[in-house]
């Protein structure tokens, strides 16, 4: 970078942030009530939820927490729909840049809703027709894997903290986020083959990858074992482990605080081309960041934050994206 761009930009960045343009008002607040949780205002308007509670426990950081603890937060199908808009909604939402995601209750999550499953045995049994029974489950299957890939679609980092048992569906729900964090009371397991399925709304596709291992994953998921906290954090499932539930919670909100304090632009475009270079090779994913990088070496953001490294300012306050 040349002397006359680092001097252009040390003279333009305090410029934005003196003017105040940049700088947000945005005040955590709580948007719960004793059955249900209630979306912040977001541009598209006002959710309701009634199996996730959300809240703002500190500016541009968004709480989500799985709502069902008489049931051990198992996943029915108002929950995996109210995953989908939930995450749907946040991702362009400009009051939000990082998620947290926990479980209320006793456990994270003990996997899909059986309950559910037979309420769709009941569908299927209103048909004799194979090939009408398998467009009834295409699309059943095709609702769950939008459900979790949306944690991994939206541009927000996506934190999940794990406490106690994270089964099934739970896994196929982490795996889906950016980090992973539990407590050293958590275990893990892919339990599909336990009820006589193959896994298919994300585990077998993502846990690899997580783990960067092929014949540990395969051994989790060929023979449904639970494994406890120290083996994820060894394996890379996890990257922190903490004592208790509220150390957990507490450290992931930490993380996502810090995280929200950075250019939203960076940010986002770095999940981007990270999720992007998982499924293509190191010069699709080097052409990916550069289309990216062409406008966005342009923005403000860029040059706030180049100019308080350069003059040793405080930390730039960055605009809504």
């Amino acid at each position: 970078m040349s002397v006359y761009r680092l001097n252009k930009l040390t003279r333009l960045a305090p410029n934005m942030t003196a003017s105040g343009r940049y700088t947000t008002a945005m005040q955590p607040q709580r948007h719960n009530t004793s059955h249900s949780a209630q979306a912040a205002d977001s541009p598209a308007g006002h959710t309701a939820f009634k199996t996730l509670a959300i809240t703002t426990p500190k500016p541009f950081v968004f709480h989500v927490e799985l709502h069902r603890p008489n049931k051990l937060n198992a996943i029915n199908k108002q929950m995996w729909l109210e995953i989908k808009d939930c995450f749907e909604e946040l991702s362009t939402n400009p009051d939000c840049r990082t998620i947290v995601l926990s479980a209320s209750g006793k456990h994270f999550t003990a996997g899909i809703d059986l309950s559910d499953m037979m309420n769709l045995g009941q569908l299927l049994a209103d048909t004799d027709d194979c090939a009408r029974k398998g467009h009834i489950l295409e699309r059943f299957i095709k609702l769950y894997q939008d459900s979790i890939s949306a944690l991994e679609l939206c541009p927000k980092p996506v934190i999940t903290a794990v406490h106690q048992a994270c089964i099934g569906a739970g896994v196929d729900l982490i795996t889906a986020s950016d980090i992973r964090y539990c407590t050293q009371d958590a275990f893990f397991q892919v339990k599909e083959v336990e009820i006589g399925m193959a896994a298919d709304v994300g585990t077998l596709q993502r846990l690899p990858k997580a783990i960067g291992s092929q014949s540990l994953a395969r051994e989790l998921c060929f023979t449904g074992r639970r494994f406890e906290a120290a083996e994820a954090h060894a394996c890379g499932l996890v990257s922190r482990v903490f004592a208790d539930k509220e150390s957990l919670v507490s450290g992931a909100l930490a993380l996502a605080e810090q995280i929200a304090q950075k250019s939203p632009i960076a940010v986002q475009t770095t999940k981007a081309s990270m999720v992007y270079s998982l499924e293509h090779t190191n010069q699709q994913g080097l052409d990916h960041i550069r289309w990216y990088n062409k406008l966005n070496l342009q923005s403000e953001d860029f040059a706030q934050a180049v100019a308080a490294q350069l003059t040793k300012d405080e930390k730039p306050i960055f605009a809504k994206l």
